[in-house]
């Protein structure tokens, strides 16, 4: 159970100890009730907040200290966008995390197995990638969860070990189903938002903005927005990202290799 669901608890509990005293309080009893749900409807719309749940955010600073930086990429495998993204991480010598939707993994499992079978990682991004997974209850988002889970690993042969939510959306429900389920939510250092902005330039401004060890990195290969000749801005931003990181002294990993070094080898 999150810090944030306790809490909600303890302030519903005292607000009904107000109203068994006197019931001439209860327009700030219903105040103060409101007060903490709409804090809690906010915190869940700020993806890296972690008022709501644990949020890994940043790497460990170990990691950092190491010049380590990890790509993520996300909403694939996506048939025509995802095997050239791979090429091209080949030629690129680098190493990525990709979070990836159950529906898609169960359409295109060969994609899947080739993200592991070159080095990467693979993770959980829910069963559908419901843009109303943030209102679902405690039964919808642990059938997301678990059904992504499970497609994953059936798929790719690899259990996910960390989660995001679809945009970073999420409710206080979360945190104790990915608590239960093995899993670590991680968003993001920074975003280039490339599923909307069609400017190769623009993505690669963002995600290099004060670049430096631990940042994690968020980009798609699935809903790609396309640049003006037509090309996926992945495909675009990428070359020029790795090329930022090096000269800046960073080496990309992935999740697995900074967050868990002890047990990134393993595939179960």
């Amino acid at each position: 159970m999150s810090a944030a669901i306790k809490i909600s608890i303890a302030i519903h509990a005292l607000a009904l100890l107000l109203l068994f005293w006197t019931w001439r309080y209860w327009p700030l009893t219903l105040t103060i009730i409101v007060i903490n749900h709409l804090v809690l409807l906010v915190a869940g719309f700020v993806p890296r907040s972690p008022w709501i749940g644990a949020n890994v955010r940043r790497l460990p600073p170990a990691a950092a200290a190491a010049g380590q930086l990890a790509i993520t990429i996300d909403d694939g495998p996506d048939p025509l966008i995802t095997p050239q993204v791979l090429d091209l991480l080949d030629q690129l010598e680098c190493k990525v995390t990709f979070f990836c939707v159950g529906e898609q993994v169960a359409a295109h499992a060969d994609l899947a197995r080739e993200i592991v079978r070159r080095g990467h990682s693979i993770e959980n991004h829910t069963q559908r990638h419901p843009l109303w997974f943030s209102g679902m209850g405690p039964a919808g988002i642990r059938r997301e969860v678990l059904q992504a889970q499970a497609t994953i690993a059936a798929a790719a042969g690899t259990a996910p070990r960390f989660f995001r939510a679809p945009a970073g959306f999420r409710n206080p429900l979360l945190d104790g189903i990915l608590n239960a389920a093995g899993l670590r939510l991680v968003s993001w250092t920074r975003r280039g938002f490339d599923t909307v902005s069609t400017d190769p330039k623009v993505v690669l401004a963002r995600l290099t903005r004060n670049l430096r060890g631990g940042d994690i990195l968020l980009l798609h290969d699935g809903h790609a927005a396309r640049a003006v000749d037509g090309s996926p801005v992945i495909l675009r931003v990428l070359p020029e990202l790795v090329a930022a990181a090096r000269r800046a002294g960073l080496d990309c990993v992935t999740l697995r290799a900074a967050l868990q070094p002890a047990s990134a080898g393993k595939t179960t």
